[in-house]
């Protein structure tokens, strides 16, 4: 299997300047600003080989009952894949970060067809196309949701999908729903996923901006919950604010468990990544608080990990657990859920094999859809990225 290469001299020597200068390393896509690559592969990686079994926790995890297999390559060459949503009928479409793109693969044989450009994105650091979903009326209203990075702001539009027209030309023009949230180099957050009640949730990032997280005032570092018209949801902790929770660092992770539980994956900055439950109102403590800290007034994360062992980016519900996908950790994690608590450790798979995993849909009670993540600028791409892998949970 082809190895993964190694930065050439001048880039450490650079690097290492870099350093001196400024104190910091750079934090996302060339922003020097924080001591961590928020997602960058860790620095033993290099090749796609299982890693070493996680650090922690400290004692061993129970016998597993079940277990995940890649069963096939769905398709394949796909460029800088990030956000994903599957349409009424099964098929997926998935959206290019850097290219502004979305393509429309068919879940039987793989294929690919162009369904347009989202007019208005501007790619950059960690920003761009980023996540997308389906309307829950999408057989009367046939409209797909976006959130992208424009020039000036992070916002999220909605556009009509006509199968009729020819292929790359199927999208309409961009009606903006939410327009304003913060932006940046890195930490834009962008998952955005529809509830059991039909209102949009959006995952924000604070972008560097450590401060936004706190503030009520402010639609960065938050989840979102809003109608499909971008207004505040009703039920929401203030009636007049989209704010749902707030104190995220970077959220790019949301799923709903089988109790209509929302669970959020969330980057941590040098210690460590969470998983989050998430109730209205709470405060999940960025950056007062980095995993567990036992404060007072804040929500501790349910699991964390190392930073080096997760990065975490979409998370999926299937068969009693929820599925995160680790950039950074080039592992695809399971977190088997009893009630609001884990009934055992996190168990990880696909330890180094495919690279950086960016989404994970589940398309059936024990089925996965997997996205990796090598040509996004951080990876090693190799033959065939990027991928979509279709798993069974056993």
């Amino acid at each position: 299997m082809q190895r993964r290469q190694r930065p050439g001299v001048a880039t450490v020597l650079g690097a290492l300047v870099a350093l001196a200068i400024t104190g910091c390393s750079s934090d996302g896509d060339g922003q020097l600003f924080e001591p961590k690559r928020e997602d960058s592969p860790s620095a033993s990686s290099a090749s796609r080989s299982p890693g070493k079994s996680p650090a922690t926790p400290a004692t061993p995890a129970p016998p597993a009952k079940g277990s995940v297999k890649v069963v096939s390559t769905l398709t394949e060459n796909l460029k800088s894949p990030w956000g994903a949503a599957v349409l009424p009928g099964g098929d997926l479409l998935v959206g290019s970060r850097d290219e502004g793109t979305i393509t429309r693969v068919d879940l039987e044989t793989g294929k690919q067809t162009a369904v347009g450009s989202v007019t208005g994105v501007a790619a950059g650091g960690e920003g761009g196309l980023l996540g997308l979903a389906v309307s829950p009326s999408f057989a009367s209203d046939r409209s797909v949701y976006a959130y992208f990075t424009t020039m000036g702001d992070n916002r999220i539009a909605r556009m009509l999908l006509d199968e009729r027209k020819p292929a790359g030309q199927q999208l309409g023009a961009p009606d903006t729903v939410l327009r304003g949230i913060p932006k940046g180099v890195v930490h834009n957050g962008g998952r955005i996923a529809f509830g059991p009640d039909k209102m949009l949730y959006a995952g924000t990032g604070e972008t560097g901006e450590t401060g936004m997280s706190q503030d009520k005032e402010s639609l960065g570092g938050k989840i979102l919950r809003m109608t499909p018209d971008g207004q505040p949801a009703p039920g929401n902790p203030e009636e007049d604010s989209l704010v749902y929770s707030l104190g995220h660092r970077n959220v790019q992770g949301l799923a709903w468990d089988a109790d209509k539980r929302l669970w959020a994956a969330e980057f941590g900055q040098n210690t460590w990544d969470e998983l989050n439950l998430i109730e209205p109102g709470k405060n999940y403590g960025w950056p007062r608080a980095e995993g567990k800290a036992g404060k007072p007034g804040l929500v501790d994360p349910v699991a964390q990990w190392p930073t080096d062992q997760a990065s975490p980016s979409g998370i999926a519900y299937a068969e009693g657990s929820i599925w995160m996908a680790g950039l950074r950790g080039e592992r695809l994690w399971r977190i088997p859920l009893a009630g609001k608590e884990p009934s055992a450790e996190p168990q990880a798979f696909l330890e180094g094999k495919y690279g950086r995993l960016r989404t994970v849909v589940a398309t059936g009670s024990s089925q996965l859809l997997l996205i990796t993540s090598e040509t996004d600028t951080r990876g090693t791409p190799e033959p065939g990225d990027d991928k979509v892998l279709r798993l069974d949970v056993t």
